[in-house]
């Protein structure tokens, strides 16, 4: 062999090389690859410490305890995206729940007393999407006091009582099983692959990314901003109501207590998986994977025994360790801008 030809050899493997790093740089940038690294080291090690850990049962389990959550989070995230945010969508879970039990409890039927949960939970998305596109008012203040105006709502419709021994018509959403695999995984499944692949494509739904990014420039560029405002509020509030149906379903009752703090902890998965307090960022993909770090994370603690109120501890942690990678990643952006 030429010193030619092994000069060429030498070339073409250090640009082979360079090419591998470029790719790996590139997939590096993006939060839902480096959370999905994450993911799998957190499964290797838990696997080694609990033989539990990584077994059908219990992946089961965490995607069954985590659909409720990433359910949400699939709207929450584009929420956050187009610049808003929604602190009542735990209290918009348990409406759904409520409502739709006290409309089987009184002869209504399966299909009906669904779609009226449904409705119920879009009454408060575009409530709370009027308040913030039309009004101008704070999203956080509007979220809060719908939040605190349902849950004393849920109390006099509900009359302080759980409604108790929904008909199994209805209890099949959440405990019926297809391939051996309960439906309210499924559902979030088809949910996140669907809101992603809007996300990612659809016209109307990328928009939220100009409105997060500049509002004004969205106006002026021909978007309808409070349109887009008030069906992303409505998105959240409707998906916090078939999170509210699966639980309900799930457990055969509705309870008035559901959902409490459920809203922190969607806003933190979607953090984790990339979403941005500012707006303008984040994906459903994301906001999937941050969601099942908090799931995996939570069931890794019930495994090593760890007590409840560490568990609480830990999640506030996170939330605040989000929050402030969030805050500095906002201003490195815009030092080099």
């Amino acid at each position: 062999m030429t010193d030619q030809e092994t000069g060429t050899k030498t070339i073409k493997s250090n640009s082979q090389t360079i090419g591998l790093l470029t790719s790996f740089k590139q997939l590096a940038s993006f939060r839902e690859f480096i959370l999905l690294l994450v993911i799998i080291a957190f499964t290797i090690v838990m696997t080694l410490a609990s033989p539990i850990f990584f077994t059908r049962l219990n992946i089961e389990a965490i995607l069954l305890a985590l659909s409720v959550e990433a359910t949400i989070a699939v709207g929450m995230v584009i929420l956050l995206i187009s610049g808003g945010l929604d602190l009542s969508v735990g209290s918009t879970l348990a409406f759904v729940g409520v409502v739709t039990g006290l409309a089987l409890s009184a002869g209504l039927g399966t299909v009906l007393s669904i779609l009226l949960g449904l409705i119920a939970a879009l009454s408060v998305g575009l409530l709370n999407g009027t308040l913030v596109a039309k009004l101008k008012i704070n999203p956080f203040i509007t979220t809060l006091g719908t939040m605190i105006t349902i849950r004393g709502l849920l109390l006099i419709l509900a009359k302080g009582r759980a409604v108790l021994n929904l008909p199994k018509s209805f209890t099949v959403i959440g405990q019926g099983r297809l391939y051996g695999i309960q439906f309210p995984i499924f559902i979030l499944l088809i949910l996140v692959v669907s809101g992603d692949l809007l996300l990612r494509n659809s016209r109307f739904f990328r928009q939220s990314y100009y409105i997060g990014g500049n509002e004004n420039a969205a106006r002026l560029s021909g978007i309808n901003v409070d349109l887009v405002k008030i069906f992303n509020y409505c998105l959240v509030a409707v998906l916090a109501g078939v999170a509210g149906l699966m639980i309900t379903a799930r457990f055969g009752s509705s309870s008035l207590t559901v959902g409490t703090g459920i809203e922190l902890r969607v806003i933190t998965a979607c953090i984790i998986g990339g979403a941005s307090l500012s707006g303008g960022e984040g994906s459903v993909l994301g906001a999937f994977l941050g969601a099942l770090f908090m799931g995996m994370l939570a069931n890794a603690l019930n495994l090593l025994g760890v007590d409840v109120y560490y568990q609480s501890f830990i999640t506030g942690l996170i939330l605040i360790l989000a929050v402030v990678f969030d805050v500095l990643n906002e201003r490195r952006k815009a030092s080099r801008r």
